[in-house]
């Protein structure tokens, strides 16, 4: 499984309505970060997973209990807020009876978040986590590792590397545990202390580190001969959609574009929609259903059409990034260069339960313009590119005009 930014981006508020959640649910990690990112030790997402918040909320879809369409396993709201009000008035906790009734339904994407982690990811929105700066990812035999390190963080400074593998947070066991779950563990108040344990080599580690608030820079902007703009989208997090745009107006004349997102798990969908319309002249980006209602996302008018453009992915390009992705390619804006993307093409819609926590559960999926679903399949890129990818990418655009 591809490795996912720790941290997730959710929707600001419950009381406007359902949010749509196109993120990943993720890892440990990176970045800010569907449910979660299997990157960062931020749990979020942009996601993940895992967010579409602002923007798409449905508040009439909030008050219908219908499964989704696309026959996706995914939890009775109404089970999960009665298992949590039951355990409330019981005395016990509702946030683990609802995580029972989710886990039990198969809802892979399915979570449920106590108030200060649902908080958390109003931080994860703006690119902003707290935790040490870890990107796990879960590996053959349930292991948990270190797939790689944020710069100049606590695990940084601390001397872990990429491969390490993760044996227990504070004493708590995570070999088996979900990626989310495990970033639940490292993330926590700026300053507060958390215990890792790990083998490196055959060598067991313990280091003692100190959570930080973290942040990354969703969108970079490189230049290569050609002339190539390269625009590398990390995320969509708050204000990465704006940034491609502006990337694109400021990029050379006669440049050629590479778009890449690999690695990006996802985030909000309103920044992906923002993003693909650097590209494109209007029209649709995608389609979803919620709860059976179709909805449809569309790109503003003014894009830059003629300029050629490459989409570099891989396996760990996640839903809101397979969404730009699907977009581009399916309306040939885009020749996509790299490996089959993860394939989270569902949607979550949070529930608030009675003890104050909130359950994200399935409701649909989405599809691209040409109606494909993405999930469980992911996008199979036009060229098929391993270590190679950016090389296969320059010579793709000098096929299509640029350079001497």
């Amino acid at each position: 499984m591809p490795a996912l930014p720790a941290f997730c981006l959710r929707p600001r508020d419950l009381r406007r309505g359902a949010a749509l959640t196109l993120a990943f649910i993720a890892a440990v990690g990176t970045a800010a970060g569907t449910g979660c990112w299997d990157r960062a030790d931020a749990v979020g997402a942009a996601g993940g997973g895992l967010t579409a918040a602002a923007g798409t909320r449905d508040p009439a879809a909030a008050g219908t209990g219908a499964p989704p369409e696309s026959g996706a396993a995914t939890a009775d709201r109404e089970a999960v807020a009665r298992a949590a009000a039951e355990a409330v008035a019981e005395g016990k906790s509702g946030k683990k009876a609802a995580q029972e009734v989710v886990s039990r339904s198969g809802d892979r994407w399915g979570m449920v978040y106590d108030q200060g982690e649902y908080s958390a990811f109003t931080d994860d929105l703006d690119g902003r986590w707290t935790g040490v700066g870890l990107w796990i990812e879960s590996r053959q035999g349930d292991r948990i590792a270190v797939e790689k390190v944020q710069p100049d963080s606590p695990a940084a400074r601390a001397g872990l590397r990429a491969g390490d593998r993760l044996l227990s947070v504070d004493g708590h066991p995570v070999t088996g545990l979900r990626v989310c779950d495990v970033v639940a563990l490292l993330r926590g108040g700026a300053g507060t202390p958390v215990v890792l344990r790990l083998t490196r080599d055959g060598a067991d580690l313990t280091e003692t580190l100190r959570r930080e608030q973290l942040h990354t820079e969703p969108v970079t902007v490189r230049e290569l001969p050609g002339p190539i703009t390269v625009i590398k989208v990390s995320s969509f997090s708050r204000g990465s959609g704006e940034k491609v745009r502006a990337a694109v107006r400021a990029a050379p004349a006669g440049s050629g574009f590479m778009l890449d997102l690999r690695g990006n798990p996802g985030g909000l969908v309103t920044e992906a929609v923002t993003a693909a319309s650097a590209f494109l002249d209007g029209g649709l980006v995608a389609t979803y259903d919620v709860r059976g209602a179709q909805r449809a996302l569309y790109a503003s008018p003014g894009g830059d059409t003629a300029r050629p453009l490459v989409a570099l992915v891989d396996g760990g390009t996640m839903s809101a990034a397979e969404l730009v992705t699907g977009a581009l390619q399916d309306r040939g804006r885009a020749v996509a260069v790299g490996s089959r993307t993860f394939g989270k093409g569902s949607v979550q819609m949070p529930t608030p339960l009675p003890d104050g926590s909130v359950a994200e559960l399935t409701v649909g999926t989405y599809r691209t313009p040409a109606g494909r679903s993405l999930d469980g399949t992911g996008i199979t890129p036009d060229l098929a590119a391993g270590d190679g990818v950016e090389e296969r990418a320059r010579t793709v655009l000098g096929g299509l005009g640029v350079g001497p």
